[in-house]
Formats: C-alpha cells, sequence, structure tokens
C-alpha cells in the first residue's frame, strides 16, 4: 500500500493557480490544515480570521456573494459547533458556493472531546442546501477539489491530511453521488466510509478467502444519497448489511442506508458499527478505532453475527495494521 505524504498540500496549490476565484479562509489552524504553502503561494488570495469562527462564515458569506469560491481550512468541529448559526443562516440558506474542508473528522484525533467531530455528519445531512462529502484515501483527497467546486452551493468535506494511504488508482476520482465498489458478491452488503474502508478492506480478503460472498461499497457522498446501485447492492444482499464510519450511528452513514432501505421498502438486516450515543477521549486513533469496534476485527464480528456463522478469523489473520506514532510530537502536531 502507498502511503502519501501530505497529499492536499501541493495539489490544492496546483488545482487553484488557474482559478483566481479560489480564496481560502483560516481560523488560525493554516499549517495544521496544510495550507500554510498555499498561503505563501497566493498571499492575496488568504484570509487569516484568528480564533472568530462565526466572523468567518460572515466573510465567507460575503466573499461568496462577490463571485469567489471560498475554500473555509479548520478543524471540522470549529465548522458546525459554534458558528452553526451563522453557517446555516448565511451561507446554507441562500445557498452560497462556499466549500468547507473540515479537518480531524471523527475519532481521527487524540485531541478528546473538543476536538472531535463524531455528529457532524449528522447536522450537515440535516441542513438543507448542504451537499456533504468524506474523504477515505489520498485519491480522494486529491480528486475532491474538483466534486466540490461542481457543486452551485456549499459543500461540507471530511478530510484526511498528514500520512493518507492511497487505497484507490489514482486515475480513478472520486465522482458526486457515486460509490466505488469495490467487491461483489451476494451473502453481505458492506458500506464504509472515511477511515473505516481500509479496516474494512482488511477484513474483507480474510472473509472472501474463507468462502463468503460480499459486497463492498466506498461511500464518499453522505448527501445526496441516491446512487442507484447502492440499493442494487442491498438488495441482493441474502443476509443482510453492515455501515461502518467514523461517527455516531445516528445520522450518518448507518442512518442513510436505514432510511433508503425503508424507503425502498428492502426488509434486510442492518448492522451499523460506530459510535453508539458516547462521545470518545484522548488516544491513538489505533487504539480508539479497537475501543469502539471501529476495526477489522470488529468487522468480522459483526460479519459472524449477521451470518450465524463463525470463521475462526483472529487479529493475526488479518492485514497488518498501520500504526502511527504516538510520542510527544505526533500528539502536538495532531492537534
Amino acid at each position: 500500500m502507498e502511503i502519501v505524504l501530505r497529499p492536499h498540500v501541493n495539489n490544492f496549490i496546483e488545482w487553484a493557480k488557474d482559478k483566481p476565484q479560489v480564496v481560502v479562509l483560516s481560523a488560525d489552524l493554516t499549517n495544521s490544515c496544510e495550507v500554510g504553502q498555499w498561503r505563501d503561494t497566493y498571499p492575496d488570495r488568504f484570509f487569516s480570521m484568528g480564533m472568530a469562527e462565526q466572523n468567518m462564515m460572515g466573510f465567507a458569506a460575503g466573499l461568496a456573494r462577490e463571485g469567489y469560491f471560498p475554500f473555509i481550512h479548520t478543524f471540522a468541529v470549529f465548522i458546525y459547533r459554534r458558528p452553526y448559526d451563522q453557517l446555516a443562516m448565511s451561507i446554507a440558506y441562500p445557498n452560497l458556493p462556499v466549500r468547507f474542508m473540515a479537518f480531524l473528522p471523527g475519532i481521527t484525533t487524540p485531541g478528546g472531546v473538543t476536538h472531535q467531530a463524531i455528529e457532524d455528519l449528522a447536522i450537515m445531512r440535516a441542513t438543507p442546501n448542504m451537499t456533504v462529502l468524506e474523504c477515505g484515501d489520498a485519491t480522494d483527497v486529491e480528486s475532491v477539489l474538483d466534486v466540490a467546486q461542481s457543486v452551485n452551493g456549499p459543500v461540507y468535506v471530511r478530510m484526511l491530511r498528514g500520512e493518507v494511504p492511497r487505497l484507490f488508482d489514482a486515475a480513478e476520482p472520486m465522482e458526486l453521488g457515486k460509490a466505488r465498489v469495490l467487491h461483489s458478491g451476494t451473502d453481505v452488503a458492506i458500506l464504509s466510509t472515511g477511515i473505516c474502508t481500509e479496516e474494512a478492506m482488511r477484513a474483507t480478503s480474510v472473509l472472501q478467502a474463507k468462502g463468503l460472498s460480499i459486497s463492498h461499497l466506498h461511500i464518499s457522498t453522505l448527501k445526496p444519497f441516491n446512487d442507484p446501485a447502492v440499493l442494487e447492492t442491498i438488495e441482493k444482499a441474502k443476509h443482510g448489511v453492515i455501515t461502518m464510519e467514523n461517527h455516531t450511528i445516528v445520522g450518518g452513514l448507518g442512518s442513510a442506508v436505514a432510511e433508503l432501505m425503508a424507503e425502498a421498502g428492502v426488509g434486510k438486516k442492518l448492522l451499523r458499527l460506530g459510535l453508539k450515543d458516547t462521545y470518545a477521549h484522548g488516544a491513538s486513533r489505533h487504539y480508539l478505532m479497537k475501543e469502539y469496534h471501529l476495526d477489522a476485527i470488529s468487522l468480522v464480528n459483526a460479519v459472524e453475527t449477521l451470518t450465524d456463522r463463525q470463521f475462526g478469523i483472529s487479529e493475526g489473520d488479518l492485514a497488518e495494521v498501520r500504526l502511527q506514532a504516538v510520542h510527544s510530537e505526533a500528539k502536538a502536531e495532531a492537534l
């Protein structure tokens, strides 16, 4: 597996070079959100707003009304928690083309509850006019800019930073409203998003070797959620469906799938893997994914529950997990 170091940094600079109406707003987290070099390259198109997110939303709305395309770069929690009123009334209500580049989604940070965006998908999916995207690998990070810019309205993007795996071919970019079909099968349907897709891929290869026929879809568009391939995959799954997300099980991918199944009248068993009505705490990403049952072995256990079969798969049978540094410098960088 290729690991790409900071795929957003140079890609965003190159992508924006012939787009003078693209501007960046930062809330005192410029380097932490990988736009320090962008600022140095295009200083006249960069606005440092300080720790004043409510004002940043209004400023971005004004820029959008004047024909610019503001790309807000900050941590996800600072986009939808404190400044939500301004986001909703100044940007989403008038349907302005502001792009929210939301870093540290879910439990990708050891910063604890103040920095972990675990309910953002629920809030943004419920916000009228908002398109909601989530990156799962370096290819998604590199191609999400084109997808976001194609939308005539506000777009919320769950972004990844730092060391990001390339799970998908760089020649096959993210497409708006289209799931990536990673495997096709008839026993179980697995729908994953964000960082959970890598964990799901670790499990599916081993499960298939045990004779299980699996469909696996990577979901990058959470709203709108209308890809016909999703419902077709669910309808073929003999034992049922499992969703896997770096978010609470309320309001995110699991809820979107449940709504789709109910409206279509599809009577299948659905298991949702995610945080279950709880806040997380500060620890490494690897520890937190295991603690809150978002890792590969947790998916194996869910498949065993859904199929009422035991596959005899242990942690040692799964593809090696990528461990990230948790020394003091890494912890500081994670914030």
